[in-house]
């Protein structure tokens, strides 16, 4: 019962808290009201049971999607080079710290002028953010497999690809999996600001447009939709690397 009982207060708690700042607010800055939880959730209610909102929605998850399939297409193999090859990994490795420390949205300018304003541009910072977890989690994956199953495929004359395929592939599974949990919170918290460069749908771009019809309680409950979407998700990537867990053997020779 208590592991329901403290989630519920957590959160009554924070309701609490919201509505007392809102009401402090409110003495110098009217406006506040529409902040206010009630309006928060009645613009809630209305947005869901209206087809506007789960077209951005859509767009948002389809941007989701691509980035992150990108960012597994590049990510993947990368992790495998740098777990397997010590000259590769010592020769990119100060690279792609000094590239996984910059901000994605500071490529916004660059991306534009690029690729133009669409989705391309949304795509490349999504893939560009998700990237670095994906290619880490690879590598380490790599890095803990047991040197006796490398030995062992060897010893029966395996080629490289078969290696991959057959041993470490199977072998990092999980490890990926963590890392597209990883990627996909990444994606999430980018996904916002990427939807502001001149897209005309998407959870980003409706944010700007309640702002710009001043439509406050619909602002605020559109950041709880992306909250709540955004948990939905990452339990999705939790239940799916968890499942994997329990339905493989450790041992991928077998």
């Amino acid at each position: 019962m208590g592991r329901f009982l403290w989630p519920v207060a957590g959160f009554a708690i924070a309701l609490l808290l919201w509505s007392w700042g809102v009401k402090g607010l409110e003495e110098t800055t009217p406006i506040a009201a529409m902040f206010a939880p009630v309006e928060t959730f009645k613009a809630l209610h209305v947005m869901v049971l209206g087809p506007d909102i789960w077209l951005h929605v859509a767009t948002s998850l389809k941007r989701v999607a691509v980035g992150l399939g990108f960012a597994i297409l590049f990510g993947v193999p990368l992790g495998i080079l740098v777990g397997m090859s010590k000259a590769f990994s010592q020769a990119s490795t100060p690279l792609f710290q000094l590239l996984r420390m910059v901000s994605p949205l500071s490529w916004m300018p660059l991306a534009v002028m690029v690729l133009g304003v669409g989705d391309a541009p949304v795509y490349f910072l999504l893939a560009f953010a998700a990237v670095w977890p994906l290619m880490l989690s690879t590598a380490a994956g790599v890095a803990q497999l047991d040197p006796n199953w490398m030995l062992l495929a060897r010893s029966l004359s395996a080629t490289k690809w078969e290696v991959i395929w057959r041993l470490v592939l199977p072998g990092i599974t999980a490890q990926i999996l963590t890392g597209v949990r990883l990627a996909i919170g990444i994606i999430w918290i980018v996904l916002v600001p990427a939807e502001m460069l001149g897209v005309s749908a998407g959870l980003g771009y409706f944010i700007l447009d309640t702002r710009d019809r001043l439509a406050y309680s619909e602002l605020t409950a559109a950041i709880i939709l992306i909250g709540l979407l955004g948990y939905a998700l990452d339990y999705a990537a939790r239940f799916v690397h968890a499942r994997w867990l329990h339905s493989v053997p450790s041992d991928p020779l077998r």
